[in-house]
């Protein structure tokens, strides 16, 4: 990694904390890429152009990112990242128009060819990792779910000019509340990213990238918003990009034939967070459906972090023209780091947050472990293949004596409860819950 990007990533890490930040603690989540003199040297660089903040001397001294005055947010392109931005923002005639560059993804061999380097995907694991390797595909996606559900649903719908605030976002999609005086093409956008989480979510044991997920994600996400014929397919007609000069492909073989290609080469890159930014540059790039390709990008993006019980990607703090800005460098000039930029200073803002979120609901880690094994039982209970007085002694067969005694417990609490609401998942339908409740009664 080069001086000027080793220094970008010191301070992503700072636009990741809240507070104060010690050299030292800089240093260590650094993963030793960096010595504490260069960490040292950059900080006072970055103090001296007031990007930084100072505190304390000697050993006591801490270190803070300075809001900038210019934006909502804090600056998150690096020094060139702001001359290509510079370039796509001049007047559409200054630009050359563009078509799709096949030779980009042609040239891209998984596990060979790299968007993001091996020091920065080193930084974004260590920053992201969440989960034993034992875990089930999601489960820290359960942790955060309805932080995950606002905070996903709100910034993925803003980028697309959605003009709900974050505490309407969070009563829609949580009490059912819609917002007085918004268009209904908001509320459905909105509602509409909540069917598309939660899919990623609850099908993440089985979630597989290929182009039918992908379809599937557009589908959830435009449904509503697109011509039926439309939802889910690729598009049999030419598009045009607003604000850019890049023309898609207008035929449907060629369009599927390239999203094939993608999904294929996605498939087998090992890295989460490498595939997760190729999904999300690539499906951007082909714009294969009619509508809703960003945000179906952006939930693809999500696929390999979910299953791999990373922190998700939600795309907080990062300003609109800023995403419009980078998406525009890869339509125009294949230039992703823009794009990159974005991505790593809000995947690491967005860490240290989620930890908060988990801490203040109380996890039930036992519950999320071993939902499989909870709801097989409850199943079997319920379709009377198991009496309730023997669930100690399967569940002994099954479970961690050190998780035995919560798992009961959760098991004999979804029992008590156990109503319509809470049959998704078991494979039963509600006569069979409702026969088995009434026999119930008569023991």
């Amino acid at each position: 990694m080069a001086d000027k990007s080793k220094k970008m990533a010191v301070l992503r890490l700072l636009s990741q904390e809240n507070d104060f930040t010690s050299l030292r603690s800089l240093v260590e989540k650094l993963g030793g890429t960096c010595s504490d003199r260069s960490v040292r040297r950059w900080l006072s660089e970055m103090v001296r152009e007031g990007v930084v903040e100072k505190f304390g001397n000697k050993s006591g001294t801490k270190y803070k990112i300075v809001l900038s005055p210019l934006k909502s947010t804090y600056l998150p392109f690096s020094p060139h990242s702001e001359e290509i931005v510079a370039f796509v923002r001049r007047p559409l005639y200054e630009r050359i128009p563009v078509a799709y560059a096949d030779q980009w993804i042609e040239s891209y061999e998984p596990n060979q060819s790299f968007y993001i380097s091996k020091e920065l995907r080193l930084l974004l694991n260590q920053s992201g990792k969440r989960s034993r390797l034992e875990d089930l595909a999601g489960t820290y996606a359960h942790q955060i779910y309805n932080r995950l559900l606002v905070d996903l649903s709100y910034n993925s719908s803003r980028l697309e000019g959605n003009t709900y605030s974050l505490l309407e976002t969070e009563r829609l999609l949580l009490e059912g509340s819609p917002a007085e005086g918004k268009l209904d093409e908001e509320k459905i956008m909105i509602l509409n990213h909540k069917e598309a989480i939660r899919y990623l979510v609850d099908q993440a044991p089985r979630l597989r990238v290929d182009r039918q997920v992908i379809c599937t994600l557009h589908y959830l996400l435009s449904d509503g918003l697109v011509e039926a014929q439309y939802a889910g397919k690729v598009r049999d007609y030419g598009v045009r990009i607003g604000g850019s000069t890049y023309i898609p492909y207008e035929d449907p073989k060629q369009l599927q034939m390239r999203l094939d290609v993608i999904a294929q080469k996605a498939a087998q890159i090992e890295d989460p967070y490498e595939q997760s930014f190729f999904l999300l540059v690539h499906v951007t790039y082909l714009q294969a459906f009619s509508d809703v390709n960003k945000r179906t990008a952006r939930l693809s993006s999500n696929i390999p972090l979910i299953k791999n019980n990373f922190v998700p990607l939600s795309f907080n703090d990062v300003n609109k023209d800023d995403y419009i800005s980078a998406v525009i460098c890869i339509y125009e000039l294949q230039d992703l780091r823009p794009l990159l930029d974005l991505y790593v200073f809000s995947y690491l803002r967005t860490c240290g947050v989620y930890d908060e979120t988990v801490k203040a609901v109380g996890f039930d880690e036992v519950r999320v472990r071993y939902r499989t094994e909870r709801r097989a039982l409850l199943r079997r209970i319920i379709l009377g293949e198991l009496q309730e007085r023997d669930v100690s002694l399967e569940a002994v067969k099954i479970i961690p004596k050190e998780a035995l005694q919560l798992f009961i417990e959760d098991v004999s609490e979804d029992l008590r409860d156990m109503d319509p609401s809470r049959i998704v998942g078991l494979g039963i339908t509600l006569e069979q819950l409702n026969y088995w409740k009434f026999s119930r009664t008569k023991q």
